[in-house]
């Protein structure tokens, strides 16, 4: 009885700890004004970062950028869309959009889903673009 409770204590620990050592992924994109839907005429440019932990769901970011037609307004992850279509707002990135944005934040199991698919992207809008001005699709 005392072994059969020690193996199964043992194989639920390793079983844990493999959870708990799960890879952190990496995603990255490059943003411009031409992977707006519609594309955008924009002497922005600018990349993002993005590292997803799939066993705590947690995420961080780091994006950089320049010459936007005027300041940021909003800046966003987008999940549930490929390349040339548009989706709703995933994961703000809250209220200070100025460059670089820094961040962590949280994602639902469809949102990695999605993300794991290519289907998220990182989106700056402006004033003047306020469907954004500069967008880039994130991929390993």
């Amino acid at each position: 009885m005392r072994k059969t409770a020690l193996v199964l204590g043992l194989l639920a620990a390793t079983a844990m700890g493999a959870g708990a050592n799960a890879a952190v992924t990496n995603y990255k994109a490059s943003l411009s004004g031409a992977a707006e839907v519609p594309p955008v005429a924009s002497a922005g440019k600018g990349s993002a970062s993005v590292s997803v932990d799939p066993a705590t769901k947690a995420v961080s970011w780091h994006v950089v950028y320049s010459g936007l037609s005027g300041p940021a307004a909003a800046a966003h992850i987008h999940c549930g869309a490929a390349a040339g279509a548009n989706a709703g707002v995933s994961v703000p990135f809250g209220a200070n959009v100025a460059s670089p944005i820094e961040g962590t934040g949280k994602m639902t199991d469809a949102q990695l889903a999605d993300l794991q698919a290519g289907k998220c992207y990182v989106n700056i809008h402006t004033a003047a673009n306020k469907g954004g001005e500069i967008r880039g699709q994130l991929s390993k």
